[in-house]
């Protein structure tokens, strides 16, 4: 069993392959990932203790396709109580939207980040001539879901802490996560 001291609790929290743990953190083929409200796993990718953030992957875009693996679940979602929420530092695109985006007040400008997603990384090449568009998630939006449905965006992904003048190669995939630090 690996123990960490992650979330705030009367004690550490332990991953372990058989026992579903606290927030929805589970451990199986020595992989740990997080389950959704919406019921999909995303593996965790980083844990960084001492900030109170993790970071999982976002949804596969499969190839030559242009949805999120997570659309049945209408992308993704944190229960109410779950301790999580997502981070400010989330730069998401919305991908593969109908025109009902332009209606929008995000950035879906021709020569938008989620166009460079598009034209420059293989996973989102099957997007290529959709309306897309990015956004910083910030603290005047939900902090617990990225939402993507039938109708609306049905593709997205996730960059953390995009800064300007970055390569598109040195983007950091993930959705990060944050809990607060104990009282």
């Amino acid at each position: 069993m690996l123990t960490l001291n992650l979330i705030p609790s009367p004690s550490p929290v332990a991953f372990s392959k058989s026992n579903p743990i606290n927030a929805s953190v589970y451990c199986g083929n020595d992989v740990l990932q997080l389950l959704s409200a919406g019921g999909f796993y995303y593996k965790i990718i980083s844990i960084n203790p001492s900030s109170y953030r993790l970071v999982i992957n976002p949804p596969l875009i499969p190839k030559d396709t242009c949805y999120s693996s997570d659309l049945t679940s209408e992308g993704f979602r944190l229960d109410d109580d779950s301790p999580f929420n997502i981070s400010t530092r989330n730069t998401v695109m919305l991908l593969n939207c109908s025109d009902n985006i332009l209606l929008s007040p995000l950035n879906c400008s021709s020569s938008s980040l989620c166009r460079l997603f598009e034209e420059q990384v293989e996973a989102g090449s099957g997007c290529r001539g959709t309306f897309c568009c990015y956004f910083l998630k910030d603290s005047s939006m939900t902090s617990r879901r990225i939402r993507v449905r039938v109708g609306d965006c049905i593709a997205y992904t996730s960059v953390v802490d995009i800064r300007p003048g970055n390569s598109i190669y040195s983007w950091n995939y993930g959705i990060e996560l944050q809990w607060l630090p104990p009282n």
